[in-house]
């Protein structure tokens, strides 16, 4: 079953639940993949729900943050209600040891010999890594290994 089944099926689930909070992230999730259809024009694929999922985590994050800045912990309480319902359809996470080894087989593969090189590698990386671990920490990783290089 694909990931985009996989919510729907969740989203019913959900309503027979009676579980609203889980039903409106759900539904917020499904709105984003069918915006993402209707203006692309195409079907989309576990691929692209899950960089819809990763962009929406990532929302959730920053709310987070803001909300708590703010002194509102009441709405950052719900932001991170939703943020565990949409992390359940994000794979497994890379450990450190393991993003580590990616980025030192994508330098030896491409030849990366400097900074410049650092486009080249991520755009490697970006495919094997998105939504295993976060791409910020990996650009880190590159560019501290680019730099010993």
């Amino acid at each position: 079953m694909g990931l985009k089944e996989q919510i729907t099926e969740d989203m019913k689930s959900a309503m027979r639940a009676k579980d609203a909070v889980k039903l409106g992230a759900i539904r917020m999730l499904t709105a984003a993949i069918k915006q993402k259809e209707v203006d692309e024009r195409i079907e989309v694929t576990d691929a692209h729900v899950l960089a819809i999922v990763e962009k929406m985590i990532k929302q959730r994050k920053d709310s987070i943050s803001q909300f708590e800045a703010g002194g509102r912990q009441d709405l950052a309480d719900i932001e991170k209600v939703e943020l565990a319902i949409l992390s359940v359809y994000m794979p497994a996470a890379l450990s450190d040891a393991e993003v580590q080894a990616a980025v030192a087989a994508a330098i030896t593969e491409t030849g990366a010999a400097g900074p410049q090189d650092m486009g080249k590698l991520m755009a490697v990386l970006k495919p094997r890594l998105a939504g295993r671990a976060d791409m910020t920490a990996v650009s880190a990783l590159v560019k501290a290994a680019l730099s010993k290089a």
